[in-house]
């Protein structure tokens, strides 16, 4: 199975809380089996990223690989919306908002996710039933 024709990779920060809990939220809605997962931290990361000008130190985004194009902060998580089942792909109407101005508050979210969520001690194990999810 080629990832990046039949699946779109989520590149997230694999130490954060909030994006913990955001990739358990996207699987639950996940009905098609379109995405896979991995942890910004991960050699996968580097590794898939690699072409994008990825910088490693930045995780302060999530990161979303689909048909060969990256796609980061608000833009991201508007087009992940968009394949999620119940009404969330709405949310994708969003996109007609200037990048600039959903950045700034994706951005406001991003720089005060530990301070409010939290964050663990090391990336986050995927339960044997979800394993196939993860790259």
């Amino acid at each position: 199975m080629n990832e990046d024709r039949d699946h779109a990779v989520i590149f997230f920060d694999g130490v954060c809380n909030l994006c913990n809990h955001s990739v358990q939220f996207i699987i639950k809605r996940d009905h098609k089996d379109y995405f896979r997962f991995a942890a910004l931290q991960s050699d996968i990361a580097t590794q898939k990223l690699s072409d994008f000008e990825f910088n490693a130190e930045n995780l302060k985004t999530i990161i979303l690989l689909e048909n060969g194009q990256v796609y980061f902060r608000s833009t991201a998580a508007l087009r992940i919306a968009r394949q999620l089942g119940g009404g969330w792909p709405i949310l994708f109407g969003l996109i007609i908002i200037p990048a600039v101005i959903r950045d700034f508050v994706y951005k406001l979210i991003a720089n005060n996710r530990y301070r409010i969520w939290g964050k663990t001690e090391s990336c986050m194990v995927p339960s044997p039933e979800l394993k196939s999810k993860f790259l």
